[in-house]
């Protein structure tokens, strides 16, 4: 049984407050190597006369570590320093290795055409914010309550998007007036900061602030760590194939499938439709994704505590209805210039508000023993479903254009909703014998 929970400073058990701050906070660290790696870095490198391709490459390399983030899961389920909690310690390595990253890259000072230096620090420092990802995600399953996690999916949806629009601003400013490795070094200390805050909490009572500091194993690590590889997978896969499991799992491929279009659909509209420079559609999204995260961290956080996960994914998903139906009846406004605007940042907010109510439910299904495992895979399909966006995207031209697509979005919605209504889904945290 978890042991009753006592008053002290700086103990996330302890604190509601400390709980959805500290979340919030290392989802903005996430923001910062996004924000310069994803955005600032390729448009530093298009500035210096790298063609598409080199951009692309370092891109492909940079986004690897995102694909690969269900072994993060694994090995978190597997091995932890108890003592500092289940998550801490791989939280604070992750962190260490971004600062690391960082410093390396400012010192080696790479060119716009040392693509595979570029392409080295962009990997490693997006593999170690995987890791920060997966540990947050898993310590946020692992302590918030229930009342808590509507909340807490605003601090992580829409701490992430502001963290990565601060960056790509902050970092790109970095470059036009320091260079490169000012921008290197601005990273770091953001990230130096955030980890100094992680390393004064506590995730529970009486543990280790560092690994030399006095302390102990909390019981309910204890209890909940697996430590070998057979219950890791058992377990894992008794809570995936679940019925509810499997149902969500459609629901999430849906819901990603939608974002992998509309990301797609974006510049064509934007550039193609409406004639607007590449600057301005990109400055136009990132204004937009910020909006986005602003809503996600208000507005998505209010609906879910005010109605639930159920009924405001309900609410959500029969906005989204309406917007897609009014994109086909808008047709002809799209190439107007004031229409690209509202296009992009509605539907950025509209995706983050739902995928904020909508979050508490892929913690509800998680078993706490697997929680870095069976959440990281429910990510990983809302991912995979991205990628079968595109795909539909390359297939708009044989289905009679970019209007066709919405069409589609609205079934998936429609089918989202059946799902929604139809199957019982937890109101609380479940666990699988």
């Amino acid at each position: 049984m978890e042991q009753a929970r006592t008053a002290g400073p700086w103990i996330l058990a302890s604190s509601r407050r400390l709980r959805l701050f500290t979340i919030f906070i290392l989802y903005v660290a996430q923001g910062i190597p996004i924000g310069l790696f994803w955005y600032a870095i390729p448009a530093w490198m298009a500035t210096n006369g790298a063609d598409a391709t080199d951009i692309a490459w370092v891109l492909g390399l940079t986004a690897l570590p995102w694909s690969l983030k269900l072994i993060n899961g694994f090995l978190m389920d597997r091995y932890a320093f108890l003592p500092m909690g289940r998550r801490r310690g791989w939280i604070l390595g992750a962190q260490l290795t971004m600062i690391m990253v960082f410093l390396a890259a400012a010192l080696v000072q790479p060119a716009a055409s040392d693509i595979l230096l570029l392409g080295l620090f962009g990997f490693l420092g997006n593999a170690a914010t995987t890791f920060q990802d997966v540990g947050v995600d898993s310590t946020a399953v692992d302590l918030l309550t229930e009342d808590e996690r509507a909340r807490g999916g605003g601090m992580m949806f829409g701490g992430q998007l502001i963290g990565t629009a601060m960056a790509t601003a902050g970092t790109g400013w970095a470059i036009s007036a320091l260079g490169a490795s000012g921008a290197y070094l601005l990273a770091a200390c953001a990230v130096i900061m955030v980890t100094a805050y992680v390393a004064c909490v506590r995730e529970r009572e009486n543990e280790r602030l560092l690994p030399w500091s006095r302390g102990e194993t909390h019981a309910v690590n204890l209890e909940r760590h697996a430590g070998r590889w057979g219950p890791i997978l058992r377990t894992t896969l008794r809570s995936v194939l679940l019925p509810v499991s499997l149902f969500w799992a459609v629901f999430l491929l849906l819901r990603g499938s939608q974002y992998g279009i509309m990301a797609g659909v974006t510049p064509l509209i934007g550039a193609g439709e409406a004639g607007m420079s590449e600057a301005e559609v990109t400055s136009i999204t990132g204004v937009a994704q910020l909006i986005g995260g602003i809503a996600g961290l208000t507005v998505g956080g209010w609906l879910g505590e005010r109605f639930g996960a159920k009924w405001a994914t309900v609410g959500l998903l029969c906005a989204w209805m309406l917007f897609n139906g009014g994109m086909i009846l808008a047709v002809p406004l799209w190439s107007e210039s004031g229409f690209a605007p509202w296009f992009i940042t509605s539907w950025f907010v509209l995706d983050t508000v739902l995928a904020v109510v909508a979050i508490p439910i892929s913690m509800r299904l998680c078993d706490a023993r697997v929680a870095a495992t069976q959440f990281t895979i429910y990510m990983a399909l809302n991912n995979f479903g991205i990628s079968l966006g595109t795909v539909l995207l390359g297939f708009s031209g044989q289905l009679g254009g970019l209007v066709s697509l919405f069409p589609l979005m609205i079934l998936g919605n429609l089918v989202g909703l059946a799902i929604m209504l139809k199957v019982r889904f937890p109101r609380w945290r479940i666990s699988v014998a």
